[in-house]
C-alpha cells in the first residue's frame, strides 16, 4: 500500500488533469472508476478473509485470514488501474503492449515475492488476482466504452 496507492493517486491526478486540460468530455470517469475500484479492495478482501479464516504458511502461526491476499489484491488493482487509465493516452501499439506486459510482470513479481517470503500460500495470491479481475473489468469498461470521448473538436469532425 505504501507504494501502489501513491503511484495510483499520481497517475489518476495526471490523467484527470490531462483530460480536463484537453477539454475531453467525461474526463473524470476513468480516474473515478479506478479510485472506486481501489476503495473496493478492502471492502471485498476483509470480509472474505474473515469468512475463510485460512491459516498462513509455516512461521505465520497464530494469525488467520490469509486468503485472499490483501497485498496482492492492492497491487493488482492499483497497477492494473494505472495501466487502464494510461492506455488510451498511449498512441503506439508497441508501447501499449509493453505497458500491459510490464503491469503483468510487476504483479507476478509481487505475488512471487509474497509466496517466496512466506507471507502467503500461492492460492492466496491467485485468489486475489481472480477477485481483482472483476474490479479491473469495471474499470476497463469505464475507461473504454463509457469513458472520455475526445475533445469537442474531435467529435465535430
Amino acid at each position: 500500500m505504501t507504494v501502489a496507492v501513491p503511484v495510483l493517486a499520481a497517475v489518476l491526478a495526471y490523467t484527470a488533469w490531462r483530460g480536463w486540460r484537453e477539454g475531453t468530455s467525461r474526463w473524470w470517469l476513468p480516474p473515478v472508476a479506478a479510485a472506486l475500484a481501489m476503495a473496493a479492495v478492502p471492502l471485498l478482501v476483509a470480509p472474505l478473509k474473515a469468512l475463510v479464516d485460512r491459516p498462513g504458511p509455516p512461521g505465520m502461526d497464530g494469525h488467520g485470514g490469509f486468503y485472499p491476499s490483501g497485498h496482492a489484491a492492492t497491487a493488482a488493482v492499483a497497477y492494473g488501474a494505472c495501466a487502464l487509465v494510461v492506455l488510451p493516452l498511449v498512441r503506439s501499439a508497441y508501447l501499449r503492449r509493453e505497458l500491459v506486459i510490464g503491469c503483468v510482470l510487476l504483479n507476478a513479481g509481487i505475488g512471487l515475492g509474497l509466496v517466496r517470503r512466506g507471507y502467503h500460500w500461492p492460492l492466496d495470491v491467485i485468489g486475489s488476482w481472480c477477485l481483482c479481475v472483476m474490479l479491473l473489468q469495471v474499470t476497463a469498461l469505464a475507461c473504454t466504452r463509457l469513458g472520455p470521448q475526445g475533445a469537442p473538436s474531435d467529435r465535430a469532425a
